[in-house]
């Protein structure tokens, strides 16, 4: 399982996240990612967005909250990994 360091903005230490998935929707790239891979299967996960441009030197990401948004992209998520269910 890949492992992405993440700077947050107005914070000075990085958060590290395990990516369990990505996909591409309408030219938006999106990742499946979570803390913990220890117990992926009960594990918090988040479905965040890629906001930059092609070509830009570094991915800039933010949390999708849109209720609408979260259910179609947990479905494509479920759909490609057979083995996980997403609660919202």
């Amino acid at each position: 399982m890949e492992k992405i360091k993440f700077a947050l903005e107005g914070y000075e230490e990085e958060v590290e996240f395990y990516v369990l998935e990505q996909t591409r929707i309408s030219g938006r790239d999106y990742l499946l990612v979570t803390e913990d891979d220890e117990d992926a299967e009960d594990a918090e996960a988040l479905i965040l967005r890629d906001l930059s441009k092609d070509g830009d030197a570094e991915a800039l990401y933010e949390i999708v909250e849109d209720e609408e948004e979260l259910r179609a992209l947990s479905k494509v998520f479920m759909e490609m990994m057979d083995d996980i269910e997403i609660e919202l």
